[in-house]
């Protein structure tokens, strides 16, 4: 297979994976309530989840130097599909909490192994292309598989379940027969001491010393900061249109499928501009910046229509930030280490989103607007973050 034809090939599968992905997220609302689960747990349920995908995100990065990403994407695209069929058949918290701690697992590996994939087999003049593509698919796609999971669920929630787990294991055997190996070492000749030292899954963060500067220091807290607030965001979002607006699933599948079609058309035009034509530090701290405008706006609407709106547009400046966000990470790292990188890179989100779930799901008892009140304030974060990247660079100039 050629190589324009396998990458075309690859983000198809990623295309699937994505609406796979996300087929159980619009039901899962329906699921607490149906269950009879106190309403902190749509945040714990995803949080619990993110914390072991936090923990193994930069052990598969490293990891791929030996096994490849092949072969990991194999390994957790069938571990994710088997920890859905555990979470389909739950019904207690402890059952839910548990299926999402393994899910987890696997997931830090899928979406590290996408980004490791690109940096290790993409031509250098690819590479911020091929990730704004992959960041594009994963925003656009999984707004659409919530449309679908939507729809599943008014038939049964449990439907939407299984049809993710198949999904995911047919597209785990997709992607082992589309990608090319891209380990740089062989399993075989790594002596079995320090292989037990690699599989440690905490040697990965204490690997970090060979890379980590003051300018990762800042790139990485953006990273926690914008996916602290879009997280918090999109959880409290979710329950919100089931628990206060009265919306079924589908309407929220719908939501999200609008939202979808506006970042592709936002990633697939102004993102692009953005990396190509305009100096991204700036850019990062324009978007960061529109995100927190635009979550004021959510918590002062008035009627549905107006809080769609804006909920749309801070959806939207997310999408855009992150594969600006990924181009300025990989672009710093050093080639040696960019599979380590990008799994730092994948942690951090992860690290982000956990506090964003989290927060979101306990404030949100308090009173139900709140989560986008603190999303404006953890962009605004964010904000003073990408700032200082770009009073940082300025100044090593």
């Amino acid at each position: 297979m050629k190589y324009k034809m396998r990458f075309f090939a690859f983000f198809a599968a990623m295309v699937v994976f994505n609406l796979a992905a996300n087929f159980a997220h619009p039901v899962t609302p329906t699921v607490i309530q149906e269950l009879h689960l106190h309403d902190y747990m749509f945040g714990v349920a995803l949080a619990v989840m993110l914390i072991t995908n936090f923990l193994l995100s930069p052990f598969w990065g490293k990891i791929n130097n030996y096994i490849s990403s092949r072969l990991s994407l194999l390994i957790c695209c069938l571990g994710y599909g088997v920890a859905q069929i555990w979470f389909a058949y739950a019904t207690t918290e402890l059952m839910i909490i548990l299926a999402r701690m393994f899910a987890g697992l696997f997931t830090g590996g899928i979406f590290v192994s996408f980004l490791t994939y690109i940096v290790n087999k993409s031509n250098p003049e690819d590479q911020g292309k091929y990730l704004t593509y992959s960041a594009t698919i994963k925003s656009v796609a999984s707004a659409f598989g919530y449309m679908i999971g939507g729809f599943l669920g008014e038939s049964s929630v449990r439907l939407a379940f299984l049809v993710q787990a198949g999904t995911l294991i047919a597209v785990a055997v997709a992607f082992f027969m589309i990608c090319e190996p891209d380990s740089t070492a062989n399993l075989k000749d790594i002596p079995a001491k320090q292989l037990m030292k690699e599989a440690n899954p905490f040697q990965a963060f204490i690997d970090s010393k060979n890379f980590m500067c003051m300018a990762f220091v800042f790139l990485f807290a953006i990273n926690i900061f914008i996916n602290f607030g879009n997280t918090g965001f999109d959880q409290a979002f979710n329950y919100y249109l089931k628990a206060q607006l009265g919306l079924t699933s589908s309407y929220n599948g719908i939501i999200k499928a609008g939202v979808g079609f506006v970042s592709f058309i936002a990633n697939m035009s102004l993102c692009i501009w953005i990396i190509k034509k305009t100096n991204v530090k700036k850019s990062m701290v324009v978007l960061t910046a529109f995100c927190a405008l635009a979550a004021i706006g959510t918590l002062i609407s008035v009627n549905i229509g107006i809080f769609i709106f804006f909920s749309i547009l801070v959806y939207a400046g997310y999408s855009v930030s992150v594969p600006v966000l990924q181009n300025m990470v990989a672009n710093q790292a050093d080639p040696k280490q960019k599979n380590l990188v990008m799994g730092f890179f994948n942690a951090t989100q992860s690290l982000g989103s956990i506090a964003g779930s989290l927060t979101a799901g306990f404030i949100y008892s308090v009173n139900a607007k709140l989560p986008f009140a603190c999303t404006f304030v953890i962009y605004s974060v964010g904000v003073a973050a990408a700032f200082g990247y770009l009073c940082y660079h300025k100044k090593e100039v």
